[in-house]
């Protein structure tokens, strides 16, 4: 079964690709580093850096952080802020800017398990104080998760995943984006995650960014906890 899962993700995924090529398939860059404090409390940095082309016209960078809250094993919060730079096209960080803008998010996640599939629901709300003035925007995120692999340390190593996402917000149209993702994971070891997988973006009437389809390509790190032992 896992084998089966494995080769229709893969055949789906790299079909995706090869078909973008056609309209000039982005990059979608994301590097992640985390460090838990306690089993309640962790934080976070990250950073983007998406192009519309092969590595080649770069229009967007965000950087951002915050902080973690796990309730439970099932239900995490997230206070995270961070800025969000949006260039024109037709080239690498073409001027005047699109968009110049700073956010603030809660977020809340509820997680749970049917058999070996994990399943994923974020909610997001964002606060958004840009050149053309505040906004605010709502965010909702569905992702299924299947992990696999022998088991190591606690974590199975391969992962695939599915996740779709709307952005919503409280002015006409009302309906922003929708975002589609199909990725795999590989835990290389307790500290590092590396992903890649395919994403399509589709935007309505929306200059904060342009709906295309990306390579997506990330890297998380934990960071590890110092050792008190002499």
């Amino acid at each position: 079964m896992k084998q089966i899962l494995s080769t229709i993700f893969t055949f789906l995924l790299f079909t995706k690709i090869t078909s973008a090529q056609t309209i000039e398939l982005g990059t979608w860059n994301i590097l992640n580093f985390k460090y838990e404090h306690s089993k309640k409390i962790s934080f976070f940095a990250e950073t983007q850096l998406r192009s519309l082309k092969f590595y080649s016209n770069f229009h967007y960078y965000e950087y951002k952080g915050g902080i973690n809250y796990k309730v439970n094993k099932d239900v995490k919060l997230t206070l995270g802020s961070g800025s969000y730079q949006t260039y024109k096209e037709g080239g690498n960080f073409v001027l005047p800017k699109n968009n110049d803008e700073f956010r603030l998010w809660p977020q809340l996640i509820l997680l749970q398990s049917i058999g070996s599939l994990k399943i994923e629901q974020r909610y997001r709300a964002e606060f958004r104080f840009a050149k053309n003035g505040y906004r605010n925007r709502f965010r909702y995120r569905l992702g299924i998760s299947y992990p696999f692999g022998k088991e190591k340390n606690g974590d199975k190593p391969y992962q695939i995943s599915i996740s779709d996402e709307i952005f919503f917000t409280d002015n006409e149209p009302f309906f922003e984006r929708n975002r589609l993702l199909f990725a795999f994971n590989y835990k290389h070891s307790q500290t590092t995650t590396f992903q890649i997988g395919y994403l399509h973006q589709f935007d309505y009437k929306i200059n904060d960014e342009t709906g295309r389809d990306f390579l997506v390509i990330g890297c998380y790190y934990d960071i590890p906890k110092k050792s008190t032992s002499k």
